[in-house]
C-alpha cells in the first residue's frame, strides 16, 4: 500500500473515534514504514496528539534519533505552525500532504515557517497529493457535526 493510502486510512480510523481525520506516515529512504498515526487530540486529552507529532516521534524512537535527514512525512492536510516546526526540527527530508489548508496551515498559508528567516530547516513540500479524497474526508466530518 503506498503511503498516502496508509495515511488516509490512518484519516478514516481517527474519524471513526471521533477525531478531525487527519493521517500521517513517517517514510524511510528505502520505502519502509517507519510510523503512522491519526490525530488522537480528544482520546489523549491532548492539543498536541496530531498525526504528524504522534508520527515523528514514533519513528524518531524507531530510529533512535531525534532527527531523521532522510525520511518523508506524508500527511492528509497541510500541516499546522505546529507541526510544521517540529517536521523541520526533526529534519524531514520531503513533506508530502493531501488537503490544503488555508485557515489553518502551517507551510503554504497562514505562519509559512520555511519561509521565515527563523526557520532552520526546509523540507522539499509537495502540496495536494489526493487532495480531492483528503479534502472530502474532512469535509464529511465536520457536515456530521453541525
Amino acid at each position: 500500500m503506498e503511503p498516502m493510502e496508509i495515511a488516509l486510512e490512518e484519516a478514516r480510523l481517527a474519524a471513526a473515534r471521533g477525531e478531525v481525520p487527519v493521517g500521517a506516515v513517517v517514510v524511510g529512504a528505502d520505502g519502509t514504514i517507519l510510523a503512522r498515526a491519526g490525530n488522537r487530540v480528544e482520546a489523549d486529552h491532548d492539543a498536541a496528539a496530531h498525526a504528524e507529532m504522534l508520527a515523528l516521534r514514533v519513528a524518531g524512537q524507531v530510529r533512535g534519533s531525534a532527527r531523521l535527514p532522510d525520511c518523508d512525512l506524508v500527511v492528509t492536510l497541510e500541516p499546522c505552525p505546529m507541526c510544521a516546526q517540529a517536521i523541520g526540527f526533526f529534519r524531514i527530508r520531503r513533506l508530502i500532504f493531501g488537503a490544503y489548508d488555508p485557515k489553518s496551515g502551517g507551510v503554504e498559508h497562514g505562519a509559512r515557517i520555511y519561509d521565515a528567516s527563523s526557520s532552520h530547516h526546509r523540507p522539499e513540500v509537495v502540496g495536494g497529493v489526493r487532495e480531492t479524497e483528503a479534502a472530502a474526508l474532512l469535509r464529511g466530518f465536520f457536515a456530521g457535526r453541525r
